[in-house]
């Protein structure tokens, strides 16, 4: 590195790549916040797809985007406004032209800046940074990345669409030469992608290395920039993980721990589909998957399966979660032990797939018919939902019932710092199986009379042959009976059992001012690191703000009431239009909540929150 070139010092950054769907921005992005997170840094990541599946080649429906927010301290979220910005073309560029800080860095591909380009992105002029307003408040470095990746691999032989595809490695260089980032680093992650395509790994290696050093020879007035590592992560060891890699990895723990086989009965559906795709990988450790032709038949296998003896699981996006309704009441009736996970998206129908929602609640909690009740609860961050995903495998078990677990895109494709944990450090999971004493007068409606928790028999277990079904049964002798009086006992049974898991989960915890907070801010599932944000930079200047944050919801924690009415104002925060405020409102007596919502298909800006909160205070 030229030492001539002045280093500037950061706490965090929040860099934003951006391009066609075809530019390898996803790519780009991920071997960036994997190369931070190996460094020590902690990291959030937003990976924001667009809906089609190619739009035309340098429009604004066609534009990709991967958000990396890294820093040396506590990371709670993606970042609002991005320090610097690759746009490979001018559609990215006008995409994401409101969110660039002021006197950032914009790093452009000239060669894909041409007149025609222009017009596909509706460019009126043929200068785009005034047209937009930014040519007096960023830094801009312009590349020719077309023409340089060309001449880097003019002696490789390769077609011109894998060459021009190649850019993105060009562009990568750059960057880790913008942050001091060590390129032999970026290129051992390149030997994990690209190891078993030597050809392609040799070209993308020259590629990355050629921008790597076009950057250092720029010789720009323009700093480079180091970020410490992070002090704030206790000993361990860390590596970066999205939320349905961190969720199959869930159930693999809670399995081995449970000492039962893993079964997942499922079917493709956006974003939840690399869940099936992970533990499909995942021979090694037992994990059995089944990709059925469509969800009804994905949950019904799942529902075999858990009546064979298995840690039994579905994954699903909305739309799904609502063709599953009959058979997740079929699995309440029948009392048996199923995780079902509903990676949610932008609704209703097939909607926005690609996008971020929380508006599943409601369907998650009440979508069955009859009297159906369920376990939900919810993740908050890509790393815990290794730790739901396990919870729900241990509450299922335990309880003999069905668990939604509640992941959304945000979640689901976004990235984190996680510590591996260790399986022994693990709650215990300890199945609800029936004691050796019923061996010869089990039947179906065998449960522990204090707890309602009925008892598991397994298939071919001597003395305990049974039937179990979706008719209600005798709570005596587990015969079919349509007895009236009989139907409401077993309905309270199953009732019971539910707000019985209350006694086994957390309680809410109330951060910032707990004892004196003038504002109360109450959220659930993934809005949790924009939430922590925005009070502590409000609780920084000076005002009192608490935060209580949800992650098990049907049932409640036992101190749910005394939270919400311990505080003169409590705002609901979601992304849908009110779902978690009304379910409160039906749960709490005599509690007032304001509203914070947004269902735009992207997470909550923390400045936004901020805005909202004020308002409230100052109301």
């Amino acid at each position: 590195m030229d030492t001539k070139t002045p280093i500037t010092a950061l706490d965090n950054v929040v860099v934003r790549f951006s391009g066609d769907s075809g530019d390898g921005m996803q790519l780009t992005g991920t071997l960036f916040s994997n190369l931070s997170a190996i460094l020590g840094n902690e990291i959030s990541t937003f990976p924001d797809f667009p809906a089609e599946i190619r739009a035309p080649q340098g429009t604004l429906g066609g534009v990709s985007g991967f958000q990396v927010h890294l820093g040396s301290g506590k990371v709670y979220t993606p970042g609002d406004e991005a320090d610097v910005l690759v746009a490979m073309n001018p559609a990215a560029l006008k995409v994401n032209a409101k969110g660039i800080k002021k006197m950032g860095v914009v790093i452009i591909d000239t060669d894909s800046f041409e007149k025609q380009d222009l017009e596909k992105a509706q460019f009126k002029t043929d200068n785009p940074f005034e047209e937009l307003g930014l040519s007096e408040t960023v830094q801009i470095i312009p590349v020719p990345l077309t023409k340089l990746t060309k001449d880097s691999l003019a002696d490789f032989g390769m077609d011109n669409k894998s060459v021009i595809r190649s850019k993105n490695m060009f562009a990568l260089g750059i960057v880790c030469w913008l942050f001091n980032r060590p390129v032999d680093q970026a290129i051992h992650f390149l030997g994990n992608k690209f190891g078993k395509k030597p050809d392609l790994l040799k070209a993308n290696v020259k590629v990355l290395t050629d921008g790597y050093n076009y950057g250092n020879n720029l010789h720009l007035n323009i700093s480079t920039f180091i970020i410490d590592k992070s002090h704030s992560m206790p000993k361990g060891t860390y590596t970066s993980i999205n939320g349905n890699k961190a969720t199959a990895w869930g159930l693999i723990a809670a399995a081995e721990k449970a000492g039962l086989k893993l079964f997942l009965g499922s079917y493709p559906i956006t974003p939840a589909t690399d869940i099936m795709q992970e533990l499909a990988l995942r021979k090694d450790v037992g994990a059995m998957v089944v990709q059925a032709e469509d969800e009804i038949s994905g949950v019904c296998t799942a529902i075999g399966a858990a009546f064979a003896g298995c840690l039994a699981a579905t994954s699903t996006s909305g739309p799904g979660l609502a063709l599953k309704s009959e058979a997740i009441g079929l699995t309440t009736i029948a009392e048996l032990p199923l995780v079902v996970i509903d990676v949610m998206r932008g609704g209703p129908s097939t909607g926005m797939p690609t996008k971020t929602e929380q508006t599943d609640l409601l369907q998650a909690i009440y979508g069955r018919n009859g009297e159906s009740p369920a376990v939900v609860i919810a993740a908050s961050s890509p790393a815990d939902c290794f730790e739901f995903s396990y919870m729900a495998s241990k509450i299922a078990l335990e309880h003999m019932t069905p668990v939604i677990l509640l992941s959304d895109t945000f979640l689901a494709n976004g990235s984190s710092l996680w510590k591996l944990p260790k399986l022994a450090d693990m709650p215990a999971i300890t199945p609800h199986m029936v004691p050796a004493g019923l061996k010869g007068a089990y039947n179906v409606a065998k449960r522990d009379e204090k707890t309602k928790i009925r008892y598991w028999a397994i298939p071919g277990m001597e003395g305990f042959e049974h039937r179990n079904m979706g008719l209600e049964r005798d709570n005596q002798t587990g015969s079919i009976s349509t007895q009236p009086a009989n139907h409401a006992i077993m309905t309270e049974n199953r009732a019971r059992k539910i707000k019985n898991v209350a006694d086994s989960i957390p309680d809410v915890v109330v951060e910032g001012h707990a004892d004196d907070a003038e504002l109360l801010i109450v959220g659930w599932g993934s809005t949790k690191g924009h939430l922590m944000s925005a009070m502590t930079n409000l609780n920084a200047q000076g005002h009192k703000i608490a935060l209580a944050h949800f992650n098990y919801i049907a049932p409640l924690p036992q101190n749910t009431a005394d939270v919400l009415h311990k505080y003169p104002k409590v705002v609901v925060c979601e992304l849908n239009t009110g779902q978690f405020a009304t379910y409160l409102r039906s749960q709490v007596e005599n509690v007032h909540l304001y509203q914070c919502n947004k269902v735009e298909g992207q997470p909550f800006n923390v400045s936004e929150l901020e805005a909202c909160f004020l308002e409230l205070i100052n109301k």
